[in-house]
């Protein structure tokens, strides 16, 4: 049956505003039976074990590459990314996909645990299983990386996954979920569903076991609630205000390149990249300078023809214009640009310097092309600014000798020493924020376990004169277990 105009939705060029393609509005029963599909076909999935799986998703990670032009061009379409960027983009999760389905059978093998002597006739051991259908709300920045964070892990802990893509990159996801299908012929383990905000909220309402999303996070507590409702369990990866620390004894150089990296690549549409840095005062005129040395080279534009692409959504432009007009205001120092640097759908770079921390520059997340620098007169107040704030996602550290020490004492899920964002290319370390940035883990072992719940099993090798589990149970029965309990305290377990 045909869909009506109504039934559908325009995903859009954002360098151009030109229509790219059309693409259903999923409704409420249509989500319900997407997920009923993926529960029936969780049994196959199951069956077919860790071998099974690892062999399917291995297929599935080297046809992405082996078609990565194609993917990375309807990413920078629908983005307006450079091509280069989706093209690294697309690698780093074809690279978890393969990670994940590399080590789920060893992150989830079946542990043994100490019975302790009071128990000593049991065996314990501790089974994971996949919790079974998995939901997934997908964000535009990284529309490729940052889902199959969540969707690769789940499936090969052994879940089927329903997945709904931004309404700014439905192509992409519609690309993930058929090239899934095309490369293994596993049909219903991987699904699709399109959509604007209301379809979110029936995958919410559509009893899936576990959900995982990503965005802002205002929309991640409405997300939670909805989910609480159904006592679905989410993963809430969202935005930060990621500090850069600077000591006096950082490389300056790779420090300035790799900041200005951070806060401007993908048009600061980054939620691990940069926005407030804390240099020593005695490197800050040396860093700033550096700093605006590589950004002056810093142009957006078009894909092949900018560093950095277009604002995605529309709707952010007037957040990074009023950030940068309130902490102009407050009496932030420009460096580079200012409020004329808006020219939707393009942010051109700015660089403030003595920005207030009160300033909503400092205090919300801009995810725009924007870095301010502070100076500091120690580590220590370093560390307490770049605390003070209700996010904590990723940091970074640049310091020869103290990166380790300063880096344990910020509040945040991740911390790069000496580089930028690096924490989310290694495979094997989970990914995730604490406070407003959200809770739970993707990647890593973690990530697998995410996806999974525990199972305890404690079987009886042989049963011991005493019956303790009975109303035979006498007095001497519990003047024993209280003595031997205040004997062992935990020991021997």
């Amino acid at each position: 049956m045909s869909l009506s105009k109504a039934q559908t939705f325009d995903s859009l060029n954002p360098v151009t505003d030109e229509v790219i393609a059309s693409h259903p509005i999923t409704d409420e029963a249509e989500v319900r039976a997407a997920v009923a599909t993926a529960r029936a076909a969780s049994v196959q999935w199951r069956e077919i074990g860790f071998s099974g799986r690892k062999k399917v998703l291995l297929k599935w990670s080297t046809y992405l590459m082996a078609n990565v032009d194609e993917l990375a061009d309807l990413v920078s379409l629908e983005t307006g990314k450079p091509t280069s960027d989706a093209k690294l983009e697309a690698a780093l999760a074809a690279g978890h996909i393969a990670w994940a389905a590399r080590h789920a059978e060893s992150v989830m093998r079946t542990s043994y645990r100490s019975p302790g002597l009071l128990m000593a006739n049991m065996s314990a051991t501790v089974e994971r299983s996949p919790v079974g259908v998995v939901g997934v709300i997908g964000p535009w920045n990284y529309p490729v990386f940052t889902p199959l964070g969540s969707i690769a892990y789940a499936l090969a802990a052994g879940n089927t996954v329903v997945f709904k893509p931004s309404e700014y990159t439905p192509g992409v996801g519609q690309y993930l979920a058929r090239t899934f299908l095309d490369a293994t012929l596993f049909a219903d383990v991987f699904i699709c569903v399109t959509g604007l905000g209301e379809t979110g909220k029936f995958l919410c309402e559509s009893g899936v076991d576990k959900l995982a999303f990503t965005g802002s996070t205002r929309t991640a507590k409405i997300v939670a609630a909805t989910c609480a409702a159904q006592m679905t369990p989410v993963v809430l990866e969202c935005g930060g205000k990621d500090p850069v620390i600077v000591a006096h004894d950082a490389d300056i150089a790779r420090a300035a390149d790799a900041t200005v990296w951070s806060a401007f690549s993908n048009a600061g549409q980054t939620c691990i990249g940069a926005e407030r840095v804390y240099v020593d005062e005695r490197v800050a005129d040396k860093f700033i300078e550096k700093v605006l040395e590589i950004a002056k080279t810093i142009k957006p534009g078009a894909p092949g023809d900018g560093k950095y692409g277009p604002t995605t959504m529309p709707k952010q432009i007037p957040i990074i214009q009023s950030h940068i007009d309130d902490a102009i205001a407050r009496g932030a120092t420009v460096l580079m640009g200012g409020s004329n640097s808006v020219k939707a759908p393009f942010v051109e770079p700015v660089i403030f310097c003595d920005v207030p921390e009160d300033s909503i520059a400092m205090t919300e997340e801009t995810f725009g092309p924007t870095i301010a620098i502070n100076r500091v007169q120690s580590m220590a107040e370093a560390i307490k600014l770049s605390n003070d704030t209700r996010y904590g996602l990723g940091a970074s550290v640049w310091s020869k000798r103290r990166g380790k020490q300063i880096a344990s004492q910020l509040h945040t899920g991740m911390v790069a020493i000496n580089s930028t964002i690096s924490f989310a290319a290694v495979d094997s370390v989970p990914f995730g924020g604490v406070k407003d940035s959200g809770y739970g883990r993707i990647h890593g072992p973690e990530g697998l376990l995410e996806f999974t719940y525990p199972r305890t099993v404690v079987r009886a090798r042989f049963q011991l004169p005493i019956a303790f589990t009975s109303f035979s149970r006498t007095a001497g029965s519990d003047k024993l277990i209280v003595a031997v309990t205040k004997f062992l305290k935990g020991r021997f377990s």
